[in-house]
Formats: C-alpha cells, structure tokens, sequence
C-alpha cells in the first residue's frame, strides 16, 4: 500500500506500531470512515451493533453519490484522532478533517460479531450527557485494532490514574 503525505509517496503496511513507550506509543490503522450516529447508552455490543446497523442501511441509499471516506485512526495513550481525507490521493492536506477523542471520552469499542471488518467506538460528549458511535470498516479483521484500543486503556490507567489515584494497603492489627 502506498500513499501521499507531504508530496511523496510513502508505503506503509494496514497498521503501523511506534516503539513501546507508554507516553510515546501510538498505533495508525488505515480504514474507511462510514459515518457517525448519536447513541442512547454509552456501552455495549448492542449498542455498537445497532449503531452500525443504521449507519449501513444510510450508506446503501447514498453509495453511489458518497462512497466512504479513507481515514487514518490513530490510537495512542491520549486518545484517537481520526483524519478523514475526501481524496486519498491528494497531495495537500487542505481537504483532510481531524478530529480527536480523548480517551476519557472513549467508553466502549469493538468489532461487530459476524464481521470483524467493522469497527465503531462509542464517544460522551465533553459537555453533555450524549454519546455517538463511529464507524469504521476495514479490508482486513479489525480484531488488532479494538486489541490496541485496550492497550490504550490500560497504559492509560497505569500512567495517569494509578499516579493520580495512588492506592495504599490498609493492614489490621
């Protein structure tokens, strides 16, 4: 696979490990966006599966005249930042969207049962009480991927709230 960042042409496999260091450790996965829908709950395979379910049956009517997106997530300790690029060839990064999720604002991800090819996470809203999913698809299983947001969640965890949160053995005598 190859694609244009920064006017050059630069190959890279479907997903990409930095070296391992918490603070510094990020995974990229290449996907294509299918859209996002608001949810009800903020957890659980149902959940995720409906979203993704709607989001399908939306995309089947408007295929044609707006087939996805290519994207790059990338999960790192932080959160994930998706870049939707609308042309996956072009050179300049002018029609690319960002966003970013902080992982905090992350509470649930996973592949759908039956096809591992679709991914979603569900985010909160920073200020409201209102969650949306996301959804991805992939052309391979996106099993590493959902294993990398874990990742993610405990090294996570083990960097801020174990700091922040220290926890002491109480004994009794």
């Amino acid at each position: 696979m190859s694609w244009i960042q920064n006017g050059r042409k630069r190959h890279e496999a479907w997903w990409h490990p930095a070296p391992f260091k918490s603070s510094e450790w990020m995974d990229r996965y290449r996907l294509k966006f299918l859209g996002s829908v608001q949810v009800p709950y903020h957890k659980g395979n149902d959940v995720l599966c409906a979203a993704m379910q709607k989001i399908a049956n939306n995309r089947q009517m408007t295929v044609k005249f707006n087939p996805p997106s290519f994207c790059i997530l990338e999960i790192s300790v932080k959160g994930i930042k998706l870049a939707v690029q609308e042309d996956y060839y072009a050179c300049d990064r002018s029609n690319e969207c960002s966003h970013f999720f902080q992982l905090k604002n992350v509470s649930f991800c996973g592949y759908h049962p039956k096809n591992s090819k679709y991914f979603g996470f569900i985010t909160k809203h920073p200020a409201d009480q209102r969650f949306a999913c996301h959804v991805f698809v992939s052309e391979n299983s996106t099993k590493p991927l959902a294993e990398s947001v874990g990742k993610a969640f405990q090294l996570y965890y083990k960097e801020f709230v174990e700091f922040s949160c220290p926890t002491e053995d109480i004994y009794l005598e």
